[in-house]
This record gives C-alpha cells, structure tokens and sequence, in this order.
C-alpha cells in the first residue's frame, strides 16, 4: 500500500483514540493530520505503521491535553466534550468498550485521570493494545505502565458508568421522552426520568444556560415540559441522532443552523441524566451553528405572548 493507503486505513482508529483522551472533535482531527504530516516527511518506513502512529497520536494528544486542562480551570460552568454523531472506529471484538468509553459519562469520568494515566486505560482497557505498544506510545517502562493501569482503574471504577444492554428498549425509551417533551406532557416525562436526574447544560459562557444544574425528577421534567414546545412553536427542529453513542438529538434553529446537542443516560428503564452542549465552539464540526442568544430572546417573548 502507498503511505496515503496506509493512513486512511488506520485514521479510523487514530481518531477514535485521540478523541477520548481529548474529548474534542476538533482538536482530535488536528492530532490526527498532524501525525499523517510526520509521518508522511518521514524518510524511512516504520517496522509498524500502526505502531507508529499510534505512538504519534498518542503523545500529540497527551500534549494537547495538558494544555487544554489549564483552559478547562478557567472554563464557565460545566465542561463536557464535544458531541460525537458517529465513531469512526468499530471493532466487534471491543464493541461494548468502545461504545461505553464514549459516552458524555465515562469521558466525564476519564477526567480524574492524569493525561498519561487517562491515555495508559483507554489504550488497554478499550483498544486492547499490548504492554509493549502502551509503553512506547506513552514513554514509560512495562511495569509503570501496569501500575498506572491499576490505579487507573481504581479510579474509574469509584464511578463507572452502566448503560442498557438492550438498544431497542433503550431506544424505544428516548423516543417516548423526545415525544413527551415535544407534547409538554410534564407527567408522562416525570414517569421516565429517575429520582435524582440531573439536566446540565454547557455553554461555556458563549451561549445561554442555566446557573446550575436542575435536579430531581419534578423539577426536570417541570423544566422540559415548559421551554421545549416553546422551542418547537418558533420552528425549532430537533433530530433524534445516538450522541456519544447514547440515545438524544441534535437541535436546529429554522434556518438548518445547529442550537444544541442534547445527550441522555439511560439505566434501569430510566433518563439518569440530561446533558445539553450550546457552547457554539463545541458545535462547529456539526455545521453552521445557530445564534443561541436570539434564540433564547425569540423564546421569552413567545412564552411572554402565550402567557
């Protein structure tokens, strides 16, 4: 195969691994174009291509988390990462992996984990690369990177998340919560949500959101069934998609522009959580992103005109 050939191949994988260390689209597609540029001035092929790039990956992106932690100190209200439609990278083999480590919750939970230590979990415990390659990507002997592992695990497990193992009961759930929503049925959505749900929002200071985050059933679902009809009476469209690998939507303002992606956590038959990202930033790699202010402005007036 041509260097191009060999790339492509394995941009799938690169991508889907610089993405959970990083938690943005934006600065994943980065890592990656950055590695196929030193790979291809590279004069000498690698033993392993895979290995090489991968190493490459790796460490771009262990950098780049660095630096954007110092960002996240500074950064207002709640983080979250930035939404993922689709996973480039499957493997049968790893598909429970794959699609628990990318969901809003455990990328969320990666967090407690130091760059090296994040980087050292997902390689093994998702991807299932080897001691040798985990080493030589992060720079660190076998036995530290064991130990990292452990302690890394430690971590997760305080707090990992579950997700239904039935898609179509999960499925079948979001579809009855996106249509109580729509119907402003406050009742019908109190029925799905769980005890302690939590609704958080993430506009980093750059879109409208709450001051904090509502919690318990009722108020939720009292919170839900009164701005989301509004947001349809203005011609708001809202796209069922899987976000992170987990049932929600992507909503667009009338002009196709994108307002917000909405992510939900699903267990036991119930909405866990209600995660919305606005900050346009964050927004961006789905297309042209809407004027989240009007639209906040054009809501309060509907919901003053209707009152």
């Amino acid at each position: 195969m041509t260097k191009v050939e060999e790339f492509e191949e394995l941009r799938p994988l690169l991508f889907s691994v610089s993405y959970r260390i990083l938690g943005s689209v934006s600065e994943a597609e980065d890592v990656v174009q950055e590695a196929w540029l030193r790979y291809d001035a590279s004069p000498t092929r690698p033993d392993s291509v895979k290995a090489f790039l991968s190493t490459t990956v790796t460490r771009l992106s262990i950098d780049v988390l660095r630096s954007a932690r110092v960002r996240r100190e500074a950064y207002v209200g709640p983080w979250f990462p930035e939404p993922l439609l689709s996973d480039p990278y499957q493997d049968p083999e790893r598909a429970a992996e794959l699609a628990d480590s990318v969901s809003m919750a455990a990328l969320l939970l990666l967090e407690r984990l130091g760059p090296v230590e994040r980087a050292v979990f997902l390689l093994r415990e998702v991807f299932g690369f080897e001691y040798p390659e985990i080493a030589a990507a992060v720079g660190r002997s076998e036995a530290s990177c064991r130990q990292l592992l452990v302690r890394a695990k430690r971590h997760m497990a305080e707090g990992r998340p579950r997700f239904e193992a039935d898609r179509a009961e999960r499925d079948e759930l979001a579809a009855r919560f996106f249509e109580a929503m729509a119907g402003g049925d406050m009742e019908g959505l109190q029925q799905l949500l769980a005890a302690d749900v939590q609704f958080v929002g993430d506009g980093g200071g750059k879109a409208p959101q709450l001051a904090r985050a509502v919690s318990g059933a009722a108020n939720v679902a009292r919170l839900l069934a009164a701005v989301f009809p509004v947001l349809l009476r203005i011609d708001v469209t809202v796209e069922p998609q899987e976000v992170n690998g987990q049932p929600g939507a992507v909503f667009r303002d009338r002009d196709g522009k994108v307002l917000q992606a909405l992510a939900l956590d699903v267990l036991d038959g119930q909405v866990q959580a209600v995660r919305v990202v606005l900050n346009p930033d964050k927004l961006r790699h789905l297309g042209p992103v809407a004027d989240a202010w009007a639209v906040s402005e054009e809501v309060r007036r509907a919901r003053r005109t209707s009152s």
